[in-house]
Formats: C-alpha cells, sequence, structure tokens
C-alpha cells in the first residue's frame, strides 16, 4: 500500500502562529513542517524561493543539526533558533545557484561551520565527498551516496541514528516524487545508476526529502505513461489535494516510488511499451526526453 504521508505529516506537525500562510503555486506559502522520523531524528521542512526545500535535520539527543541546501540562510537559521538547536553543517547537494546560492552568506555568518559536497564549483565549500563516505550530526550517521547526471558532482544524503532504522534521503535534483532531475550534465545510463543502483537499493521504508515541490506535474506525466496505474491516479489526487491545503507532498519514500515514478519503473513492461523500449537504460532516456517536452 502507498504511504501517501500525510497522516504523517498531521501526527507530527507543531502548530505555530507562522504556519498557515497563503499558497500560490510556489513554496513559498508552505506550512513550515515539522516531520518526525524517529526518537533520535526529526526533519524540518523550509520552504523557499519559488518551489524549493530547505531541510534542517535534527539529532533531538544532542540538538545539533546541519542544514540542507540553505539557500536562503537566514530563514534556515531564524528555524535553527526557533528550535534551540546548533547548525553544524552544511550539507549541499549540487552546485547550482538554487541550492548553493547561499552558502558563502551563511558561513559569512557562521565561519567556523563545515560545508560538505561532492563539487568544487559549490559555493564556500570547504570538505569535499565522495560517494561512500561518512560522517555524524550529533549522534547521527551521514552517508554520502555519488549521483550524477544532473550535474557531474551531486551527491544524495542518507542519514540514519541507529543501525535497525532505514532513515532520510536527501536527494537534491535526482529524485523528486513522481520524477527526476533533468539530464543537464550527464547521461541516461548515469541516471539510471543513480535512481536504480544506488537509491533504489536503500530500504524501502526510507524517507525521500526532494529539492523542489514538482510532485503534482511529475505525477500529471506518470499518468500520462501509464494511464492505468491507479496508484498513479490516486497519488495525483492526493498531490493536488495537499497543494490545494498550502501542503507539502514530502516525504514520499523509496518503496512509494517504485510504484508510481516512472523514473524508478524503467523495467516495468508497461513503462517500457509507452517508450517502444526494453533496455532500461533506453527507456530512462526516452522518458526524460519525453518529459523535457511535455504539456498536460
Amino acid at each position: 500500500m502507498v504511504n501517501f504521508a500525510v497522516l504523517h505529516f498531521m501526527k507530527f506537525i507543531r502548530t505555530r502562529p507562522s504556519v498557515f500562510c497563503a499558497l500560490s503555486t510556489s513554496t513559498r506559502g508552505l506550512a513550515v513542517a515539522h516531520l518526525g522520523q524517529s526518537p533520535a531524528m526529526r526533519v524540518r521542512l523550509v520552504p523557499a524561493l519559488s518551489n524549493n526545500y530547505m531541510y534542517l535535520l535534527i539529532d533531538e539527543s544532542t540538538n545539533q543539526a546541519a542544514a540542507v541546501d540553505p539557500v536562503e540562510p537566514d530563514k534556515i537559521i531564524s528555524a535553527a533558533s526557533e528550535e534551540r538547536v546548533r547548525i553544524e553543517a552544511v550539507l549541499t547537494t549540487h552546485h547550482h545557484l538554487d541550492h548553493s546560492g547561499g552558502n558563502k552568506d551563511f558561513v559569512q555568518k557562521h565561519p567556523d561551520v563545515p560545508v560538505y559536497g561532492g563539487d568544487p564549483r559549490i559555493a564556500a565549500l570547504n570538505n569535499e565527498v565522495k560517494h561512500g563516505d561518512t560522517f555524524r550530526i550529533g549522534k547521527l550517521d551521514v552517508r554520502c551516496l555519488f549521483t550524477p547526471c544532473h550535474t557531474s558532482g551531486h551527491i544524495c544524503y542518507h542519514v540514519s541514528g541507529s543501525d535497525d532504522e532505514p532513515g532520510v534521503v536527501f536527494t537534491g535534483d535526482t529524485l523528486f516524487s513522481g520524477g527526476c532531475g533533468r539530464f543537464f550534465e550527464g547521461t541516461a545510463e548515469q541516471m539510471y545508476r543513480s535512481l536504480i543502483d544506488v537509491l533504489g537499493t536503500l530500504p524501502s521504508t526510507t524517507k525521500v526529502y526532494c529539492g523542489h515541490e514538482y510532485t503534482a506535474s511529475n505525477l500529471t506525466f506518470a499518468a500520462h505513461v501509464e494511464p492505468q496505474n491507479e496508484i498513479i491516479q490516486k497519488r495525483l489526487a492526493w498531490a493536488r489535494s495537499q497543494g490545494a491545503k498550502n501542503m507539502p507532498t514530502i516525504p514520499s519514500t523509496i518503496g512509494d516510488e517504485f510504484t508510481f515514478n516512472p523514473f524508478m519503473r524503467v523495467k516495468d513492461p508497461e513503462v517500457q511499451k509507452h517508450t517502444g523500449c526494453t533496455d532500461p537504460v533506453a527507456v530512462m532516456g526516452a522518458l526524460r526526453a519525453e518529459k523535457d517536452n511535455f504539456k498536460a
């Protein structure tokens, strides 16, 4: 059964006077969300720009935190102040300015905070990482996953509080809910490896926190690819309902994505039939080319 996330969200949200704001077509007015994960770990969503998501990753046991893609640093710093946590690191998924553009300002305010990332083009980078590198935020274990294609140095961050929990993954612009990033600096083969061989091998219950609120438009394309897929139809209706209520559509899970995300379903016969290809890498390329020009 698909995890529609809304019950999880409502269970852990902390209502504040500033929580419910006007929402147009952007994330600027989205409710600031507190998304519970485990007794040790919590993720706070902080909307930014027109449709970006920044995140505050919190270790509850130490009150230490990391800022993920803090493109609007004052907002994430304010969120940390509200939570009474210390930001000990910046996790940057890739060099595009809508993700790394706030790093220099953040470091000017907090010069001792390490900035992690996998690409020397990332602003204010001082801790370059590669696939498999690990470090800690408080007692939380962070593992770096190299996922090139959208950019050549893209890193996703898998975080867990203990060995027996699936944790969360911050996917930037590699994996979106219902979609994936454009292939700006890579190939279909790279995206296949990033989605299927790297992210797709995480535990199915791993929560996915992506870089943008694109879910409804992504699922509109998914419904075009698989018009008979009832899971997609239900998820699309839910995503539209969330938007109407000024609520985010994240997190999903890795397992969820395999049921409705066409870019995770490149081995499925119906998706292959739609593209006219049987090789999963060719299916990936065909889907991306079609999505790039798709209009609902």
